[in-house]
C-alpha cells in the first residue's frame, strides 16, 4: 500500500524568495500604480473639461468629448488588467501542490 504522506517532499527553509523575485514584483506594483495614477490623471482631466465646458470657460465640446472618452478608454483599460490579475491569482490559488 501507498502512502500518500512519503511523496511529499520539504523544501529547505533557506528557499524563500529570492531578491530578484522580490524586485521584479516592486517594478510590477510600480508600474501598476503609475498606470492607475495615470487614469485618475486622466478622469480628473475630463472632470475639468466639462466643468469648464458648463462654465462656459473656453473649453470647447470636442475637446471635452476626447478628454471624457479617454477617461472611459483608460478605466475600461484597467479594468481588463484588474480582471487578469485577479484571474492568474485564482488560478495560482486553485493549483495543488
Amino acid at each position: 500500500m501507498n502512502n500518500p504522506i512519503s511523496s511529499i517532499r520539504i523544501l529547505p527553509a533557506d528557499m524563500g524568495a529570492s531578491p530578484a523575485s522580490v524586485s521584479e514584483g516592486g517594478k510590477f506594483l510600480e508600474t501598476l500604480q503609475q498606470s492607475m495614477d495615470q487614469v485618475e490623471g486622466a478622469q480628473g482631466d475630463a472632470a475639468t473639461q466639462v466643468a469648464q465646458l458648463l462654465n462656459g470657460k473656453g473649453a470647447d465640446l470636442h475637446s471635452a468629448m476626447i478628454a471624457v472618452e479617454k477617461a472611459d478608454l483608460s478605466f475600461q483599460l484597467m479594468m481588463q488588467v484588474r480582471n487578469k490579475i485577479v484571474q492568474a491569482y485564482q488560478q495560482i490559488s486553485n493549483m495543488q501542490f
